[in-house]
């Protein structure tokens, strides 16, 4: 398997870390009932680390389905090479940063962290027409 393709493993399990981090942390603010329960009522207010996981969670989501297409294109189409594999390190790394830095609310860091793994992204892509 190649390393792109490895990559975007690391990714999908850094997609389902994404998906417990904040139901983690919403399940300690609703509890156990509620978490058991059928949900039916809104439950209390989503707390500030929970509210950056899950938008962090989400913009996430946002670009995972294209990076893991560009990946796989790239593989079939046998257009793997240095910018496949520098775009894919750079969005793997970026994406990873960005999980802290939104958690943690660090403003512009946050902000730049997400434009440097679209970059990474836009490497894979410009591959691919190349």
């Amino acid at each position: 398997m190649s390393t792109e393709l490895t990559l975007a493993v690391w990714m999908l399990i850094i997609a389902l870390v994404q998906i417990f981090l904040p139901a983690m942390f919403r399940n300690r603010e609703t509890g156990l009932d509620y978490n058991a329960g059928p949900r039916d009522e809104a439950g209390p207010p989503v707390g500030i680390i929970t509210g950056r996981l899950q938008r962090a969670q989400r913009n996430l989501f946002e670009t995972l389905p294209l990076f893991l297409a560009a990946i796989i294109i790239a593989h079939i189409a046998g257009r793997e090479g240095t910018l496949t594999l520098t775009g894919a390190w750079i969005y793997v790394i970026g994406r990873v940063l960005y999980i802290p830095a939104y958690g943690f609310g660090i403003p512009y860091i946050r902000s730049l962290i997400w434009g440097v793994s679209l970059a990474g992204l836009v490497l894979i892509i410009l591959a691919l027409l190349g």
